[in-house]
């Protein structure tokens, strides 16, 4: 079995309990996910399987969008609802649409954000949540990633109560923290928050519609067609660069040979799939560090 499986991630499972799971399912161990979701996270979670498993990084560095609801009112220890709650504000004032709409204005394009503590992010070699449940602060690296668009979900005019919920949409860049950003959100309005529920609705190009649940997954094991179900491996690189290779070229790709860069690709920093006419991905590419006219392989794919 050869593809991609993209799993409706339910809440209380982290991604490797999801692969794990899976691998008891489908019975077998060649299986990855493509980049970790907290257990209260639901949403999209693409698990490449077999030879796709080569490709799981592609999906894990293309953007991601997400549905969430911040609480303004209270933080926590985790930027979540799981967490303990750390500063408590009553929300004192009327908060209006035309506030929350320059906020996520304001936080939209590229951001700075430092990662929370209850986080799989590695100082010293060491998860920070491994820190936090010792109770150990640490410095955070801060980042920088990028909010392509953010968008409120509420169509009210004012925000009234002691606790303010509203929802948003965000399309962002790999390793943005919407748990951080919700607690943004709210420090922009001059009150503590939290994440009070989140939802993946795209990784890479798969979207919630794509996927399936656990259920459906074992009813197609059990029918023998899941495999009618898994999507192709290119879909993971759908957003590179393609160069068309002929059959000849294609056997030397299969062996790891350089290839002289496209002219109409003289000028692209990305990685670069070599594809067969039919739309077969055997290899990506990379510029050569010392030979500025040609490319290496970064991985071959296919080699049958």
């Amino acid at each position: 079995m050869e593809g991609i499986l993209p799993l409706f991630k339910p809440a209380g499972l982290t991604s490797h309990d999801c692969v794990f799971k899976l691998r008891k399912i489908l019975r077998m161990k060649k299986i990855g996910h493509t980049g970790t979701l907290d257990p209260d996270v639901t949403g999209v979670l693409p698990i490449c399987i077999g030879k796709a498993t080569k490709v799981a990084e592609y999906i894990t560095d293309a953007g991601k969008a997400y549905e969430g609801e911040v609480t303004i009112g209270f933080s926590t220890t985790t930027e979540d609802a799981s967490g303990e709650i750390v500063e408590k504000k009553q929300v004192d004032r009327t908060i209006t649409r035309e506030e929350i709409l320059n906020v996520l204005k304001s936080l939209t394009g590229e951001i700075e954000q430092t990662p929370p503590m209850y986080s799989a992010v590695k100082v010293g070699g060491v998860r920070l949540y491994e820190y936090a449940r010792k109770g150990i602060q640490v410095e955070r690296p801060t980042r920088r990633v990028t909010i392509y668009s953010n968008e409120l979900l509420d169509d009210r005019t004012e925000f009234t109560g002691e606790i303010i919920q509203f929802k948003f949409r965000v399309n962002c860049s790999k390793g943005t923290y919407i748990r951080t950003l919700a607690v943004m959100i709210g420090e922009a309005l001059g009150f503590p928050a939290h994440m009070s529920s989140l939802i993946r609705i795209r990784s890479a190009s798969f979207t919630l519609n794509d996927c399936l649940t656990f259920e459906q997954i074992e009813n197609l094991m059990e029918e023998g067609i899941l495999s009618d179900y898994l999507r192709p491996l290119e879909m993971a690189l759908s957003y590179l660069p393609k160069m068309m290779i002929n059959d000849t070229v294609a056997e030397k790709v299969k062996n790891g040979a350089l290839l002289k860069i496209p002219d109409h690709l003289l000028n692209c920093n990305e990685p670069i799939v070599a594809e067969t006419p039919d739309g077969r991905a055997l290899a990506i590419y990379t510029k050569h560090p010392s030979k500025p006219d040609l490319l290496k392989p970064l991985k071959v794919l296919r080699n049958e």
